[in-house]
């Protein structure tokens, strides 16, 4: 994972432009909000990256943990939230320190990836013992092991083209088919699982699980998985 976590400490061109940049916080911002199940939750955005909407997730919860790994990431994400009294911004080893049974919802969402098998049985496990029992884990954004760059690329155009943005997601392909992001892509490449393994993976984590109906975000060829803590 930390050869991705420097990339995306880095100035990056994941995005095509700044509305790509803020179409894709707000959406997967509306998709945290429709797992927060009462205005008073406790939520953890595992990875959450720069998290632009994370004042509209923080208002429809009691409290926001913001646990990011790269360190340039989580020091912009402390000074722009400093003021925010419902937001908390952590490191990844940081939520070893939380009480057991002290969340409602856990979001990994377009993180599992970039982990390692080790990294991520270790993440789901202690976010089994912070989540309480009527609580739920969401798993966003999974790649199935027949996934290719082609797939990504059609989601984003169909993205771009409802979104206004067309002519500079082209440009944004080009960027990046030169950029770090592919020789990172190409030599290490993205952790895939089929649905079968991350449910089995999640079960033995101490998980109920299912697939969602729906992906977070706007790749519909990808999955997301809701478990809750096994009685």
């Amino acid at each position: 994972m930390d050869d991705w976590i420097d990339y995306y400490d880095s100035t990056h061109t994941i995005y095509a432009n700044r509305l790509h940049r803020d179409v894709h916080f707000a959406d997967i911002a509306r998709h945290i909000i429709g797992y927060v199940a009462s205005p008073d939750a406790v939520v953890l955005d595992y990875a959450c990256g720069e998290a632009l909407s994370a004042p509209k997730v923080a208002a429809a919860c009691g409290r926001l943990i913001l646990a990011e790994p790269a360190p340039g990431v989580r020091t912009r994400l402390a000074a722009r939230f400093a003021g925010h009294g419902k937001i908390d911004v952590r490191s990844l080893d940081e939520l070893g320190q939380l009480p057991d049974q002290s969340l409602d919802l856990a979001i990994m969402n377009s993180v599992a990836q970039y982990m390692t098998e080790t990294e991520l049985d270790g993440a789901f496990t202690l976010i089994r013992r912070l989540l309480r029992p009527g609580g739920q884990l969401v798993v966003g954004d999974i790649l199935e092991p027949d996934a290719g760059m082609g797939r990504d690329i059609a989601a984003l155009l169909q993205l771009a083209w409802k979104h206004g943005f067309l002519k500079d997601a082209v440009w944004g392909l080009v960027r990046t088919a030169l950029s770090d992001y592919r020789q990172l892509r190409t030599r290490i490449g993205l952790k895939t699982y089929s649905e079968a393994t991350m449910l089995g993976k999640l079960a033995a984590a101490g998980f109920s699980v299912q697939r969602a109906p729906t992906n977070i975000g706007h790749n519909r060829w990808r999955m997301t998985f809701v478990a809750r803590p096994a009685p």
